[in-house]
């Protein structure tokens, strides 16, 4: 079978020329970083990991970290912003069910935080 990433000259490739070999260059490694402690705090909570908690939840993270607060429309927005085509009604959904499992608070503005279990959890103090 026919593989593209295998030089047929019968030289194999150097280093240099391999794809992944620098990935910090890329920016994944820290992303990766990001992700897991997203996923163990998706399973502190005894919840499933998926590509849009994921992302919802690091909106919120990347929100709070610039000192700004983001409701439903403000979620949506930013993750459209990264080019993630994702409904209105599915972010919304999704808040409201961190919401139901204490990941996330609503507050009286209607924008949405971590909850401070949640904090605690990703800065490894619970």
């Amino acid at each position: 079978m026919y593989n593209p990433q295998v030089p047929m000259d019968g030289h194999s490739p150097t280093t240099e020329t391999r794809f992944g070999s620098n990935t910090q260059a890329f920016g994944k490694v820290p992303e990766q970083q990001g992700n897991q402690r997203i996923r163990h705090l998706l399973k502190c909570f005894g919840l499933r990991t998926s590509l849009i908690r994921l992302k919802v939840i690091d909106a919120l993270l990347t929100a709070a970290d610039n000192q700004r607060s983001l409701g439903v429309r403000g979620v949506h927005s930013h993750l459209l912003e990264l080019g993630i085509p994702l409904s209105f009604l599915s972010v919304r959904e999704v808040l409201k069910r961190l919401c139901s499992e204490g990941v996330i608070t609503l507050n009286a503005d209607k924008s949405y935080s971590l909850h401070e279990e949640a904090a605690k959890v990703l800065e490894g103090r619970a």
